[in-house]
């Protein structure tokens, strides 16, 4: 059985009911199907599976998923529930209100199922773990690279394009998400776009990043100084974050509740002033979305299990001064975690 008839099977035996799931997420197709089109509509009921897309993806589909029946039709959805005479509908909690709408005019009872197939994703098989792993690899090595080539006065969307291109350059498909480069002041904002500043010595520069793998992303981010020897307060607030992040890391394990995990590095960053500088969560897992359950955080409900890829993101952000943000992609294990992300975590001078 390959991996994705292995998971429909999973998530078919999940099924209380005689309702057909009419799954429209993008990444949930891909989970279980391996197509990786824009427009995709599966079909997962106890005795019926097929697949829907448009003539763009007909030989695309046949590909990816030719275990599936495929129908192909520009007007998929409708196309798909006409396949489905009488069958009552649940569909998923980020279907469109059009979508939606739709399925309920086919069955005036379809329901709204919020965390069907989330929770599958969430414990990662091996393929997968592999495949991150893969895309942590080379995110590594892009930004150990980009490290040696920067030059005072290069500008923030330069550093942001040529790490993208070493990405490609080392295997990736893609970036995982828009990269964050931040330098001076600009490294106190989390999620600064990057534009036309030019680094500076002295400054603080973060750079957020990840690359793509088959589908599947990677996060990392590690704090430069710019051509300079750290001032006092640059120092503290890295070695501040640095421990944060290492007490948080070393307590993931199998079991550990998420926002005990979000509690240990925030107690650390209160013990250093630095409490209500640290303005998000811990963290969050990672797969085929760049941000999926569980989440980390103050709020948390959740827990963290074998097998889940989450990220350990501590930061703390001085306003007109600079920030610091130090992250890792973890792999959960039964006995604690391995990172995937192993660069060095120092306040490392870069354009020197």
């Amino acid at each position: 059985m390959n991996p994705y008839s292995h998971r429909r099977a999973r998530l078919r035996n999940s099924l209380e009911t005689s309702r057909v799931l009419v799954i429209t997420s993008l990444a949930n197709v891909r989970y279980l199907t391996g197509f990786s089109g824009s427009n995709a509509v599966l079909v997962i009921g106890r005795d019926v599976e097929f697949i829907g897309t448009d003539g763009r993806y007909a030989d695309q589909v046949a590909h990816q998923a030719p275990d599936l029946t495929a129908v192909i039709d520009r007007d998929t959805l409708s196309v798909v529930l006409a396949q489905l005479p009488g069958a009552l509908l649940e569909v998923e909690g980020s279907t469109t209100a059009a979508d939606v709408g739709l399925c309920r005019k086919h069955d005036a009872t379809a329901i709204v199922h919020d965390s069907r197939i989330e929770p599958l994703r969430m414990i990662k098989d091996e393929q997968e773990l592999a495949l991150i792993a893969s895309a942590c690899e080379i995110t590594a090595k892009a930004l150990t690279a980009l490290a040696s080539e920067l030059v005072v006065g290069m500008s923030e969307i330069w550093i942001a394009r040529r790490l993208e291109q070493l990405f490609g350059e080392f295997g990736a498909q893609d970036r995982a998400f828009e990269t964050i480069v931040g330098t001076g002041a600009h490294s106190a904002i989390p999620h600064h776009r990057p534009d036309s500043t030019a680094i500076r010595p002295g400054d603080l520069l973060v750079v957020d990043c990840g690359a793509r793998v088959d589908g599947y992303h990677a996060d990392m981010t590690r704090t430069f100084l710019v051509a300079a020897e750290p001032e006092a307060w640059q120092s503290e607030l890295h070695a501040a974050v640095c421990e944060a992040q290492t007490l948080a890391r070393v307590a993931v394990r199998h079991g550990a509740s998420s926002a005990t995990l979000d509690s240990v590095a925030r107690s650390s960053l209160t013990a250093a002033g630095l409490g209500d500088e640290f303005t998000h969560g811990l963290g969050h897992g990672v797969g085929l979305q760049i941000h999926e359950p569980p989440f980390l955080g103050p709020r948390a409900t959740s827990s963290i299990a074998a097998g889940m890829a989450i990220t350990v993101e501590p930061g703390a952000y001085l306003p007109g001064r600079g920030g610091v943000r130090i992250e890792d992609t973890l792999a959960v294990t039964a006995s604690g975690a391995q990172v995937l992300t192993e660069v060095s975590r120092a306040l490392e001078t870069v354009a020197v």
